[in-house]
């Protein structure tokens, strides 16, 4: 290989970059994704429009209520009125749950008698009701155990729940959805902008230069896959600093893995572009090719919407098919656990993207033919 050849492409790819402005999308389109889709998710259902309908008016149900009062999940809103009436401001999308307490709630629990309470929750959309639904059967439980203690019914040796949650103890949604956030632009960005590098050429004829010039295959893809390579390389910091400073995302691991990691799955990004702008022969084929082949994997198949572990059948084998779920592992590992090269999964993981990169850039250069076909 010549260096010199790929250095004038290299700077010719440049040139065009920052003649045709693609140079800001390079670095504004993976920071605002970063930026709209990690305060636009929320995983957690906060401030639910609660309406409790006390018709008890009594100690232990106004304890109850002052549960609900005080927790950050519930808007509570204390009213009498009838249960259609209530049921009715559901159906207005007015009010998120109802809870209705009945008239002889205190008296049926001072008795050691059954007591119900009536709740109902807009389930419209299933995950956010049941979300809702076992956020208020955790207050209702708390608040009985807390009142048969006071009563002095409760069970001698009776089962405590000491929680802890681990990685990320504050619970925020940030420290979740944001270091996948970072696998999804990475995968994106780079394979959308390198899947026009060839298919560019075809389209406005000046690949006809190659074909008729002396330069192999291999000068000619890494001239051009190099400057994009070494653009979006700048990304990794850049995300980093947005998830850290920004967002606040605590980072527990290696930097040098997470700086390594990121470069091998920009590596198959760039494959995966570069394949698709071989096999295509217009810009915006290659432009809805590589958005079906990137974001909806991406989404799916990261982790971060749902865990991998969860999926059964043809969605569990289908994951393990794109890079995002083994770059999306490390780079959780690197934020927010700081596990490192000492897991087994990890180093297994590190040497599948690295596999990954060198079959898909090697398949491509396999497929790309010096040739007019």
């Amino acid at each position: 290989m010549k260096a010199g050849v790929i250095k004038a492409y290299m700077l010719k790819e440049f040139s065009e970059l920052f003649r045709t402005r693609l140079i800001v999308m390079v670095y504004l389109m993976p920071s605002m994704v970063l930026l709209l889709f990690g305060y636009g998710i929320r995983m957690d259902v906060t401030h639910a429009r609660t309406l409790i309908i006390d018709n008890d008016q009594s100690k232990y149900s106004r304890l109850l209520t002052a549960k609900f009062e005080h927790s950050r999940y519930f808007d509570t809103t204390v009213m009498h009125m009838s249960e259609k009436e209530a049921l009715h401001r559901i159906k207005q999308a007015k009010t998120d749950i109802l809870v209705i307490i009945p008239a002889s709630f205190e008296k049926r629990l001072l008795h050691g008698q059954k007591s119900e309470i009536g709740v109902f929750v807009d389930a419209a959309f299933p995950t956010r009701g049941t979300t809702m639904e076992s956020y208020v059967q955790g207050v209702i439980l708390q608040s009985a155990s807390e009142a048969a203690a006071k009563m002095g019914i409760a069970p001698k040796g009776m089962i405590t729940i000491n929680q802890r949650a681990l990685f990320n103890q504050a619970m925020r949604d940030e420290d979740a959805i944001v270091p996948g956030l970072i696998g999804l632009v990475l995968l994106v960005a780079p394979a959308i902008l390198s899947a026009l590098l060839i298919v560019k050429e075809k389209e406005q004829g000046t690949i006809f230069n190659f074909y008729a010039s002396p330069v192999s295959k291999r000068e000619f893809l890494i001239a051009k896959l190099l400057p994009v390579f070494l653009l979006h390389s700048v990304n990794i910091f850049i995300l980093f600093l947005i998830a850290t400073r920004l967002f606040e995302v605590p980072f527990r691991g290696s930097f040098t893995l997470y700086w390594l990691t990121s470069e091998l799955y920009i590596l198959s990004s760039l494959g995966i572009g570069m394949l698709v702008s071989v096999i295509t022969r217009r810009q915006i084929v290659a432009i809805v090719l590589t958005v079906i082949i990137t974001i909806i994997p991406g989404f799916l198949y990261s982790g971060i919407l749902m865990p991998i572990s969860s999926m059964e059948g043809e969605s569990y084998y289908e994951a393990h098919m794109f890079p995002v779920m083994y770059y999306n592992h490390i780079v959780y590992d690197t934020f927010l656990i700081g596990e490192g090269l000492s897991s087994e999964k990890s180093l297994l993981y590190l040497g599948i993207l690295l596999l990954y990169g060198v079959t898909v850039l090697s398949l491509g250069t396999f497929l790309m033919k010096k040739e007019l076909r």
